[in-house]
């Protein structure tokens, strides 16, 4: 370990207000630390700090991160300043939850050696209690029912206490099959990641002692990224740091963005609430960011409501402006990122492509594929490559060939139609020994020994497909894949789950719709034949040249870049309904999460950043004007560049001035300044609609129409051109 003398050194690198933070050892500690201004170094310097300090011993010390790699990072870092890194608690939440539970879980009635089961055992033992409780997965859906536990453990609801909550037949059904869920994993000694938190806390509850120990051996205790943190999190760190209140917690409110994971935004808020005495420490020198970008990014999320005050500085230049792109479509829009990315003399993997929704990343990833530019989608998958899109390209490499028997296979059950595996072996046996397909034997599967109930199931799913075939020949490729996607109930399915990932996966089909819709106006070979080749030979296309994975552009969602840097950052799509994203608009916390979102995104860029957009959009295989988004318009004018000819294009929804887009796509009625539930109206493009929904978005009002000819669209009342009937 480091002499007095050499911590005094080593601190020596730390700026003003970072070393500030390090040496306050005592009481609780809000440390507020913007993007890029060095939280790592100071938690690590933090913990180096109170041992050779002699504050304490390596074991007195309980370091909580959110990711395995976060805290190995950590970990690295201290061995080599301390040499001690396996006398450290540093780890996630759950395992040092699970860490305590090993110890001490037989007071809850476990044995010590639990198992911890993945979310596909958890799910496979939802739907056994789900058939034991004789419930309709259609209703019941088994990942929806997960989701609701899941939910439920992490605001510190057991099985015993949902039940007693529960205040409709829906929740009542769910409640039954939570208590048989928690009995048949005691049963197997076994426990779901949730309970890892859960079951600490009960045990705590339960057991004073136990608490009173780890709340001695944890006299400092430090947290990062607790702007993240839920209420099972924040309960059990409240515990733990009751007894001596060294509790430093690290993290940034305007970096909160995983509120549909739970994370609770208060508990970073109402910090100096929980802990009066608390000292507040703002890192707000960012080493990063050029200054252009900084001040871009604070002047969009200046307007959220109750963020704690702080503003990033830096003392680079101020940079390259930020740069703003408005492209006629989507492809437009991604054929111009990719154009800049050739342009540029940087390395690939100094550029990232950032966008709101998984579905965003077709149109680019095509582009980046025929221009022969190796990409990576960072925590993600590739368009093609997506479960959804397999199965409606499935469905439709059927109909275009009846003997295709591994399409058949994969849809058969998809959506469930309640067709085992065993089935299918009767039905593979069977047109194995008569010589003929798969989809052949369908016809005969009473031959086959298939029972009267199951052959029914059979014979609907047969003429179904048997009906897209003969529709085929008459329906373009984009009617046949909405017909499919109706018939089969294939988004119905996913609605019913009523997931994060089920939405995701909606918006992924509904661009699959889209791209069906360019191949139909395209004017080559219109068949669904063509159709399928084009899309085999895009998914199968590999880039040639350098392919390693750190030699990429790298394309991800908003969500999945926070953590990371990038020399050049592009966010596409900013538009409303899109980014900020329509499930947003009619709240403000939600919106104010968007403006979080977009404030991670621009802080990712270290030297350039481009903001794009497009003034149409094909969404579900119809073109839609969208608003270009406001985040856009809270940037100062100085602070943006012009691409691409787009130097003459007026900024900001300024007093006087026009939107972004193009007058005659947001001319203004402000003859109909109120609008009501059930307004016959009309817009120009899409006809005659009804409102179905209003809200308040800002100081705007936001108007879901349902529009008979293109379905239902959520538009903003003040630049809506529509006209009461």
């Amino acid at each position: 370990m480091f002499s007095r003398l050499d911590i005094e050194e080593q601190l020596n690198c730390l700026n003003g207000v970072q070393k500030d933070a390090v040496c306050t050892t005592e009481g609780p500690l809000l440390i507020l630390a913007g993007a890029g201004s060095g939280k790592t170094r100071v938690l690590t310097y933090r913990i180096a700090y109170l041992i050779n300090m002699g504050e304490c011993l390596p074991d007195e010390i309980l370091a909580i991160t959110f990711t395995n790699k976060a805290a190995e990072e950590m970990k690295n870092r201290l061995r080599e300043l301390l040499h001690i890194p396996d006398k450290l608690w540093i780890s996630t939440f759950h395992a040092a939850g699970a860490r305590i539970l090993r110890s001490a879980i037989n007071n809850l009635g476990y044995e010590r050696n639990f198992n911890i089961i993945d979310t596909q055992d958890q799910l496979n033992l939802i739907k056994e209690c789900l058939r034991e409780q004789n419930l309709d997965f259609d209703i019941y859906h088994p990942r929806k029912v997960l989701s609701i536990i899941s939910k439920a453990k992490n605001e510190l609801e057991d099985e015993v206490s949902y039940e007693k909550n529960a205040r409709d037949f829906f929740a009542c059904k769910v409640s039954d099959v939570f208590i048989l869920y928690q009995k048949k994993l005691k049963e197997s000694n076994c426990l779901d990641f949730d309970d890892l938190l859960l079951l600490t806390v009960k045990l705590f509850q339960e057991k004073p002692e136990l608490l009173n120990y780890y709340q001695n051996q944890f006299r400092y205790i430090l947290v990062d990224e607790y702007q993240d943190t839920n209420m099972a999190q924040y309960v059990l760190v409240k515990m733990l740091a009751e007894k001596y209140r060294n509790l430093c917690v690290v993290g940034d409110d305007d970096q909160s963005i995983y509120q549909f994971r739970g994370a609770d935004i208060r508990n970073i808020l109402e910090f100096e609430k929980d802990y009066p005495e608390a000292k507040t420490v703002k890192l707000e020198e960012n080493y990063r960011s050029q200054r252009n970008i900084l001040e871009a990014a604070f002047h969009v999320v200046k307007n959220n409501s109750g963020r704690k005050e702080k503003r990033l500085w830096t003392r680079k230049s101020d940079g390259e402006k930020v740069y703003y792109f408005c492209g006629r479509d989507e492809r437009e829009e991604a054929r111009f990122v990719v154009d800049e990315i050739k342009s540029n003399q940087d390395k690939f993997e100094n550029f990232a492509v950032l966008y709101r929704t998984n579905a965003q990343s077709r149109v680019l990833e095509e582009i980046l594929v025929r221009e022969n530019i190796p990409y990576s989608l960072y925590g993600g998958i590739r368009f093609y490559e997506r479960m959804e899109i397999k199965d409606i390209l499935a469905y439709l490499k059927l109909v275009d060939n009846l003997n295709d028997n591994i399409s058949l296979k994969r849809i058969i059950n998809v959506p469930r139609r309640g067709i085992g595996k065993k089935t299918m072996e009767k039905l593979e046996n069977y047109a194995l020994s008569e010589g003929i397909t798969l989809f052949k034997a369908l016809q005969e599967s009473e031959k086959a020994g298939i029972s009267a109930g199951i052959r029914k199931k059979i014979d609907e799913f047969y003429h179904c497909i048997n009906n897209f075939y003969n529709m085929g020949e008459f329906l373009s490729v984009q009617e046949l894949v909405e017909k499919i996607i109706e018939d089969t109930g294939y988004l119905d399915a996913l609605e019913a789950e009523g997931t994060f990932e089920a939405r995701s996966r909606m918006e992924n089909i509904k661009e699959f719709v889209s791209a069906a819709q360019e191949f139909d106006v395209s004017g080559e070979g219109k068949s669904l034949t063509y159709f399928l080749t084009e899309v085999s030979l895009v998914s199968s296309m590999e880039v040639i040249g350098e392919t390693e994975e750190d030699k990429r552009v790298f394309c991800m969602t908003l969500h999945a870049a926070k953590g990371l840097e990038f020399s050049v950052v592009f966010i596409i799509g900013l538009e409303e309904t899109l980014f900020p994203h329509s499930f947003s608009l009619e709240n403000p916390e939600d919106l104010d999460e968007e403006r979080r979102l977009f404030y991670v995104g621009c802080t990712r860029a270290m030297n350039r950043l481009y903001l794009t957009h497009a003034r149409e959009r094909s969404f579900y295989g119809r073109r839609t004007s969208n608003l270009s988004s406001r985040f856009l318009e809270e940037i100062p004018e100085e602070l943006i560049g012009f691409a691409s000819g787009d130097k003459d294009k007026e900024w900001g929804k300024r007093e006087g001035a026009e939107p972004l887009l193009k007058k005659e796509d947001t001319e203004r009625f402000l003859e109909n300044e109120s609008w009501s539930v059930g307004d016959n109206v009309y817009h120009k493009k899409w006809g005659n609609g009804i409102i179905k929904k209003t809200g308040v978005s800002g100081e705007d009002q936001v108007l879901t129409v349902q529009f008979p000819e293109v379905g239902t669209k959520v538009i903003m009342a003040t630049y809506a051109p529509l006209k009461k009937v």
